[in-house]
């Protein structure tokens, strides 16, 4: 069997206050699931540009800040797509506006963790949101 081609790819979680941004997905992977703004890398761009332009393009936000978190392995024949993706999550704050989903997000908002342990989210949302908001949150602030 032919090894499946694996994308880089980014999302970012925006920090505000006790709340982290997310969007809802329009299309797959993870179509209908809540998860943070993001999508693959272009030719050229860094993971920190990446995750930057996705943010922009899918809710109208800026961040700033931006710190790698995880790497995510995303095996994508799950829901029959053609290739993996490497997804690196990214932290960053929030400098202000209110997010308006568009691109490939059909929602976008602002959440806490006990709203997000009631929504079908993505993949490690929840716990990277844990990280993020979490006791050591004031670091991010």
């Amino acid at each position: 069997m032919e090894p499946r081609k694996i994308i880089p790819a980014v999302s970012v979680a925006v920090v505000r206050g006790k709340t982290v941004l997310l969007v809802r997905r329009a299309r797959p992977p993870s179509q209908g699931l809540y998860a943070y703004p993001g999508g693959k890398v272009e030719a050229g761009e860094t993971l920190a540009q990446a995750a930057a332009r996705e943010l922009l393009e899918e809710t109208g936000l800026a961040a700033k800040d931006y710190r790698p978190l995880r790497d995510i392995h995303i095996d994508g024949s799950g829901e029959n797509h053609a290739v993996d993706y490497l997804l690196t999550v990214f932290g960053a704050i929030y400098v202000g506006g209110e997010p308006v989903a568009s691109d490939d997000a059909e929602s976008a908002a602002f959440y806490t963790l006990a709203e997000m342990a009631e929504m079908p989210l993505a993949g490690d949302v929840l716990s990277v949101a844990e990280k993020l908001l979490g006791p050591a949150q004031d670091a991010w602030q």
